[in-house]
This record gives structure tokens, C-alpha cells and sequence, in this order.
């Protein structure tokens, strides 16, 4: 392999990349985004690596949700609260009926740019850039607006500055303690028959918390009842700025990227030869590939030795995205890269992203992804795994705890006809809080069974 340095990408091809009409602008900005504080430490993105590593063993369950994409309109702290509720909900379902640690990993602090199938767009008539998140260009369709501008990285930056800290806040200054599980539920959610299964389940851990407090345990004396990990995660899409937060750890002399403490590379960018692989070889953080049903096993191998020459535990996730019945495919599915990787012996932790192969088109013109496929892909997943005597270790999800109407289906039913009532998204739909929590319980009796 060549030598690495932050800046190496720079000399591969790369797509999905925007192109800023100011240079000297785009310099300037990159210039001073290289002297502001990171947004996270090495120590974190060890921590979590070595958590990934239980993962692979099956000794806890990684649960990775938010946004598509965040966005520059819909910051607001109940937002990011609301999302971290649904979160903990969903976390303390699989812990308690599934009986393992999970780690939980939030697409929030960062998550703003969106690899787009085309380069621009055309509406009656006028052609503009594609809309690739708001720390490139702005939503609306205008020249404008679709015009990509360097200072939006900036904003982007603040903006994921202060996520991260309220984020911080929530994790361990009191609203994550277990004594609060009640209050996690969210109140547009609490009419449906998963809210009502949760409600049972948070009165079951009450009285455990009871009898602990009986015999001297409270989240007085023991940290983990009061507090938890909570970490960050986006793809590395905008390789300039990603750059920008390349430090050197003081201690270790390795380099992290220091934007979020787990970054991954999408399905449109994975090329073996390309930008984006050869930026992420180089930091130390963990990091994930997705994989849908055009990866290849050969070069998944290639990518893990690519990515992982060391054969690091809890250094690579394969995020699988292949579509519901699509998974379970000998020829095309998840089965030939499992095999691949087995043959290796690589360590890896597989997670799957039951969203992106599920997108389809409403009858009233929505892009929506129906539940009940969502839930299909995540059963066929676990039920390969379990075939091939491997670890289903996670979950990927794009997900929010507002009350939006965006994927169809769930206990709660959202129709079609509900799509336009709260339809927020600006990019790709996601679970609402009482869609997400349905699927943990999906998954919490997986994980229950396979502890059988």
C-alpha cells in the first residue's frame, strides 16, 4: 500500500463530491475548520471500539439510529432529546428482554451531507445541483439555494458542537438513569399497543430497580443505573471536511478523525481504488462499509484487508442493506458474504440497515418504506445469521422521535393518506418513535431466543 497521510484521498478518484464555484473560499474555511476544537477524543473512539468487540463476540448488541440527515431548520433541543428518548427506549427493550449490553450509537452530530443518485435535477424545465445536505447546498429549488457554499460547513460544525454536548448532558446528567424509564415515552406514541407493551415492561424493570435498592443497589452507588455511553456517528461523505478534523492523538501518535466517533463508508462510495477508502484506512476510529446486493465477496475481503489490516476487533461493522427477501438470496444475499468472510476468519461485526433496500413510491407520489418490509428484512437477517452459525450484531436505522408520518405501516398504523399530515423529511423517510420501538421488540425477542 502507498503511505497514508490526511491528505492522501485527495490523490484517488471520488465521487459524490460537490464542486464549490469559490476556491479561495473553500480554502479559507477548510483553513479555519482545521483550527477549531475537535468534537471528540481518541479515548472515546477507543472505548467504543472495544465495545464493537463484544459486539463481534455476541456479548452486547449494537443498536445505530437518527436522522437521514440533519438539518439546519429542524434544530432544536427537543428534537435531539426526543430522538435520545426513542433511543434509550428502544436500548432498555433489547437489554432487558434480550439480556446483553447494548451500545448505543446516534447518526446525530454530523450526519448532514447525502450521496444522491444523480448530479443535478430537473424541474419544469430548470436544471439545478442535486440537494446533498445542508453543510453543501440548501433544499429549496433555487440557484441559490442548490449552489454548493463552503461556509456551511461552518454552521454544520456549531450545530454538531452543540449536539454533541446536549448529547453529553442527557447521557450522564440524569435523563438516561433507569429510574426514568416511564419518562422516555414519548406522549403522541403512548396510545398504541407497543407503547402499552413498553409501559409493562418499565413497571417490570421499576420493581427490579426496588429490589436492588432493597439490597443496598441504587443509582446512587452504581454509575451504569444513572448514566450511559452514548456515541456519535455520520458517513464520511464530504471528504474535505473530514479532513479538516484528521488530528494526531498526542499520546498515541495515531490519527482520528475527529468529527464522530464512528464514521462509515456508503454503498456508492466503497470503490477499492476510490477517495473514500483510502481517507478511512488511515484513522483509527471505527468504521463501517455498508454492503447491498451488488457488493461482491471478493471485494468485501478486499475492503476488510483494505480497512482492517491488522484484523482489529471492533474496528470494522459490515452494514448490510439488501432489501426484504433479498437477504436470504444464496446467489445475491447475505449468506455468500458471511461465507467470505468466515473462510478469512476476519473479525467483523455485522449490523443490518433494513431502510435504504425498502424504499419504494407512494400511489399519492411519497417516498415512503412500508413497515412491514422493514421488519421482514431485520427477521430474514437474524434468521441467516443464525443458519450460518454467526452474530447478528446490530441494527442501523434512520429514525426520529418526533411524530412524523414518512414510513407506512406499524402498530400505530400510519397509510398512505397519512404521509402528507407530517411529513418533515428532507431526504429519505424515517421510523417515528413508536415504528422504532416496535422493531426492538422484534429484535429483543430475537436476541432472547438466541440466548436459548
Amino acid at each position: 500500500m502507498s503511505v497514508w497521510s490526511p491528505t492522501s484521498w485527495r490523490e484517488r478518484p471520488i465521487l459524490q463530491q460537490p464542486t464549490y464555484p469559490n476556491k479561495d473560499e473553500l480554502k479559507r474555511v477548510l483553513k479555519e475548520l482545521g483550527n477549531y476544537p475537535p468534537l471528540v477524543f481518541a479515548g472515546e473512539a477507543n472505548r467504543l471500539k472495544e465495545q464493537l468487540a463484544d459486539v463481534s463476540k455476541g456479548d452486547a448488541f449494537l443498536l445505530q439510529g437518527g436522522d437521514c440527515a440533519e438539518s439546519f431548520s429542524e434544530f432544536h433541543a427537543d428534537n435531539i432529546r426526543d430522538t435520545f428518548k426513542a433511543l434509550m427506549q428502544m436500548a432498555v427493550v433489547m437489554t432487558y428482554a434480550g439480556g446483553v449490553p447494548v451500545v448505543k450509537v446516534g447518526r446525530l452530530g454530523g450526519q448532514f451531507a447525502k450521496p444522491r443518485s444523480s448530479d443535478t435535477e430537473t424541474f419544469d424545465g430548470i436544471t439545478l445541483d442535486s440537494y446533498r445536505g445542508d453543510i453543501i447546498n440548501g433544499v429549496d429549488f433555487t440557484k441559490e439555494a442548490r449552489t454548493p457554499d463552503p461556509e456551511r460547513m461552518i454552521k454544520a460544525y456549531n450545530q454538531s458542537v452543540a449536539t454533541q454536548n446536549l448529547l453529553r448532558a442527557f447521557a450522564t446528567g440524569g435523563l438516561a438513569d433507569l429510574h426514568k424509564v416511564h419518562q422516555w415515552n414519548l406522549v403522541f406514541a403512548n396510545k398504541s399497543e407497543v407503547s402499552a407493551k413498553y409501559e409493562k415492561l418499565a413497571q417490570d424493570i421499576e420493581n427490579s430497580l426496588q429490589f436492588m435498592k432493597a439490597c443496598g443497589i441504587t443509582s446512587k452507588t452504581y454509575r451504569n443505573l444513572r448514566e450511559t455511553d452514548f456515541y456519535t456517528s455520520h458517513e464520511a461523505l464530504l471528504l474535505p471536511y473530514e479532513e479538516a478534523f484528521t488530528r494526531k492523538d498526542s499520546i498515541t501518535g495515531d490519527w482520528y478523525d475527529t468529527s464522530a466517533h464512528m464514521l462509515w463508508i456508503g454503498d456508492r462510495t466503497r470503490q477499492l481504488d476510490g477517495a473514500h477508502v483510502e481517507y478511512l484506512r488511515g484513522v483509527k476510529n471505527p468504521i463501517g462499509v455498508k454492503a447491498g446486493p451488488t457488493m461482491d465477496p471478493e471485494d468485501l475481503i478486499k475492503l476488510c484487508q483494505t480497512l482492517n489490516p491488522e484484523n482489529e476487533a471492533g474496528r470494522l461493522n459490515v452494514i448490510v442493506r439488501m432489501g426484504a427477501n433479498k437477504v436470504g438470496d444464496q446467489k445475491n444475499g447475505l449468506p455468500r458474504l458471511i461465507r467470505a468472510i468466515e473462510k478469512e476468519g476476519m473479525n467483523v461485526v455485522w449490523s443490518c440497515d433494513p431502510m435504504h433496500g425498502n424504499t419504494i413510491k407512494s400511489s399519492n407520489n411519497f417516498k415512503t418504506r412500508p413497515v412491514d418490509s422493514i421488519l421482514t428484512e431485520m427477521k430474514q437477517f437474524f434468521q441467516v445469521h443464525k443458519a450460518e452459525g454467526t452474530i447478528g450484531g446490530g441494527v442501523h436505522l434512520e429514525m426520529t422521535g418526533k411524530n412524523v408520518t414518512e414510513c407506512i405501516g406499524g402498530s400505530f398504523v400510519v397509510t398512505e393518506e397519512d404521509l402528507s399530515s407530517r411529513y418533515h423529511t428532507h431526504c429519505d423517510p424515517r421510523l417515528n418513535a413508536d415504528q422504532s420501538l416496535e422493531l426492538a421488540f422484534l429484535i429483543a425477542d430475537t436476541l432472547k431466543e438466541s440466548r436459548k
